[in-house]
């Protein structure tokens, strides 16, 4: 679990992903279409994933992938992210974060 503070703390904007899931490629593409440079961990890919995925899950996050972290806090999956882009609240809180200058 300190494993996964220190990942998610490095980096204004980290997304948990998996390159087989359609959400994850859709929130990654939101935040590359803003000029948000995100750090993205690929739990299909790299050697702990599935470490990484259950502790995710023990934070509450459900489904696991994609989970995005702004400024080091949980924001959540694909429903609360584009939840907080429809309502105008994503671009500030990127701001807030200094992950976008614009």
């Amino acid at each position: 679990m300190e494993n996964l503070q220190k990942m998610i703390s490095e980096k204004s904007v980290v997304i948990f992903s998996k390159n087989s899931c359609c959400m994850s490629h859709t929130i990654k593409t939101l935040f590359l279409d803003f000029g948000v440079n995100p750090t993205i961990y690929e739990l299909d890919e790299i050697s702990r994933g599935r470490e990484i995925e259950q502790a995710l899950a023990q934070l509450g996050c459900s489904p696991t992938v994609p989970v995005v972290f702004i400024g080091g806090q949980l924001v959540g999956g694909a429903n609360q992210v584009m939840s907080l882009h429809l309502n105008r609240s994503l671009v500030p809180m990127l701001k807030r974060a200094g992950a976008l200058w614009l």
